[in-house]
């Protein structure tokens, strides 16, 4: 795949009208019956079955909010590592993004205000086999993976968030 020729148009599109490139993505939560502990998530293009985390009473059959973070930042940062090899030509033989956050539950279930609710740490490990690149290539890969990452970026540099609250 020509990554470049695919992006070419697009990156002059955005260039001679900025207000192109501007996209709104939504994700829906709705309950699932009457169970207070899980939910569906319509993305728009695919729908995420998600849980309470078994250590806060769910049932931890499937994928709990914060699953969906880390696993919404290894995604991105997956596709935008594998782009930026590409975009650099490097000739990669396997890479894989693997992330790990580390909640204390105390904060969620409200046992004790000092704890947060939020991750305390969150780890992006990148394994790359590329035989052929240098360790300041490879530097590069990192570093223009973590610029260019739209989550890793939005987790670092904390978007304004407005809540809204109708009620029915």
């Amino acid at each position: 795949m020509d990554l470049q020729s695919l992006q070419q148009p697009l990156k002059e599109r955005y260039r001679a009208d900025p207000a192109a490139s501007r996209i709104t993505l939504t994700a829906r939560g709705s309950q699932v019956a009457e169970e207070p502990v899980s939910c569906s998530v319509d993305l728009g293009r695919a729908i995420q079955e998600a849980q309470a985390h078994a250590g806060v009473g769910g049932p931890g059959t499937a994928a709990c909010s914060g699953d969906l973070l880390l696993g919404a930042l290894a995604a991105c940062a997956q596709i935008t590592c594998q782009m930026v090899a590409a975009s650099m030509g490097l000739a990669v033989g396997r890479l894989e993004v693997v992330v790990e956050g580390d909640l204390d539950l105390r904060g969620t279930l409200g046992i004790d205000r000092e704890a947060s609710a939020g991750f305390e740490a969150i780890r992006i490990r990148f394994e790359v086999d590329a035989p052929e690149a240098s360790e300041r290539q490879l530097s590069k890969l990192v570093e223009k993976t973590e610029r260019y990452c739209t989550v890793l970026q939005t987790l670092t540099e904390a978007p304004e968030i407005e809540t809204e609250l109708i009620a029915a």
